[in-house]
């Protein structure tokens, strides 16, 4: 059998996305210990499977002082796509879905819910998706502040426009706008959070290219949501701010649940519900 050329990019991504995981596990360990009560901060992770083929590891930190709960997961997936989910590819023009329904997926998926209601959520994830007939990369960050402040806010951004600049400046400007749109809730009429960037479908025809961009994506994630944090997280707060976190948590669970592409994909292809719902907050009201 002629092996797929696409199998050492394959797995060059998987490796990268398991790296990412690593770094920022143990980022997240230290500063929970660094801001803890003695009690070491640690990530219990579970094996997670895909039935059709693959799975991954899911990583989840919970009772924190800085977090509430906070979650890294990272796969790799693969199978055959089901009826719905070719049809969704298809309307986002991935060629020869009807004739060849194979797909290989790995990526990270990464929210965090913290304590102190002065320190912003955060997400990010980035991926890897290949079928047969073409393979493209997505991903993004966003920061979900209850109570938002414009310097850490301008901070976040400026870590994202870095990441993007240093290989094309139309990418920022372009994945901010998309971000604006994708984490928009309608139902609500308002964002999600204060943003960050979003792409996906990216295959330029550069491969490596591509991969490169998303790494940085990746790596510009620590000093994007550390120093945020690390300014915010000895903030004292009161109940009107516990009050005010809980009921944006609503409105991200909202989000997540009915527009998220990744919740319904991973969903939709079998993967482990729990990681797939690892996102949701532990805690959340609604007016």
């Amino acid at each position: 059998m002629t092996p797929d050329p696409f199998d050492d990019r394959k797995a060059r991504a998987a490796a990268w996305f398991r790296q990412l995981r690593d770094r920022i596990v143990a980022a997240f360990e230290a500063l929970e210990d660094s801001h803890g009560t003695g009690k070491p901060g640690r990530f219990e992770v579970t094996p997670t499977t895909r039935a059709d083929g693959g799975g991954g590891l899911m990583s989840v930190m919970r009772g924190g002082r800085v977090f509430e709960k906070v979650g890294v997961n990272v796969s790799e997936v693969h199978g055959t796509l089901g009826e719905r989910a070719q049809k969704a590819m298809a309307a986002r023009g991935v060629p020869g879905m009807d004739r060849d329904p194979r797909f290989w997926a790995s990526g990270i998926s990464l929210v965090a819910h913290m304590q102190n209601p002065h320190c912003p959520a955060v997400h990010m994830n980035t991926r890897m998706f290949w079928t047969p007939n073409a393979a493209w990369f997505g991903g993004g960050a966003d920061l979900n502040p209850a109570l938002e402040y414009p310097e850490d806010t301008a901070h976040f951004h400026a870590e994202m426009q870095r990441a993007c600049d240093a290989h094309d400046p139309g990418y920022y400007p372009r994945f901010k706008a998309w971000a604006d749109e994708y984490f928009f809730v309608p139902h609500r009429g308002r964002a999600r959070g204060v943003g960050g960037i979003f792409y996906d479908d990216l295959n330029t025809g550069d491969w490596e290219a591509d991969f490169a961009f998303t790494q940085s994506v990746g790596a510009a994630f620590l000093p994007a949501f550390l120093p945020v944090t690390e300014r915010r997280i000895a903030s004292p707060w009161t109940e009107a701010d516990r009050e005010a976190q809980l009921v944006h948590r609503g409105l991200y669970a909202e989000y997540n649940l009915v527009y998220d592409r990744g919740t319904k994909f991973g969903l939709e292809t079998g993967h482990d519900a729990n990681a797939v719902l690892m996102s949701l907050p532990p805690i959340a009201k609604w007016t």
